[in-house]
């Protein structure tokens, strides 16, 4: 069975972009795949995760819906077609530097807003490869990041969010199109 629209352009935000960012490609923080000590393949991107520990990798990105409320009458429906916002919030995980804690983060998120922009700049607006007719993502814009020390409430190292607004072309009675 096919991937419902939304958790395909997830997955795009996740594979095509985010784990992109790699020092081969010109960036200073590595989020791709990567072999655990054990010999295992993990990751260092995830999706909808909202809880890690000290076996996670740093740095590690998770992307999330932000659930902010969204604005009334934001969509554009038409019968089932729409033009919607999906927001996404990315957030980041970095190594603490002691004596500046946010300094790691904001490396990181430069790394992640890179990538974003690049991503948005596409031929035949074809962003994340997801094609260019309904359903399709037509529009990406990115948000001011935040940046966080470590505060043992939220996370215990330095971290950061960087909220993302697609916009989705979509049939909303046709989800797995």
């Amino acid at each position: 069975m096919a991937d419902p629209f939304r958790l395909r352009v997830a997955k795009a935000i996740c594979n095509n972009v985010l784990k992109s960012i790699t020092p081969t490609n010109g960036y200073q923080h590595d989020f791709s795949d990567f072999t655990d000590e054990a010999g295992r393949s993990a990751a260092r991107v995830f999706r909808g995760r909202t809880v890690f520990g000290e076996g996670d990798p740093l740095p590690m990105l998770s992307v999330l819906e932000d659930p902010r409320s969204r604005e009334p009458g934001a969509s554009n429906i038409t019968s089932g077609n729409a033009v919607n916002e999906f927001r996404l919030l990315i957030q980041g995980f970095v190594q603490d530097d002691k004596d500046n804690p946010l300094d790691p983060a904001y490396y990181a998120s430069a790394d992640v807003i890179t990538a974003l922009v690049k991503a948005k700049k596409v031929r035949d607006y074809n962003f994340l490869d997801l094609g260019n007719v309904a359903p399709c993502v037509i529009g990406l814009s990115i948000g001011e990041p935040v940046h966080r020390p470590p505060d043992d409430d939220v996370s215990a190292v330095a971290y950061f969010l960087v909220p993302v607004t697609l916009t989705l072309a979509e049939n909303l009675e046709t989800p797995f199109a």
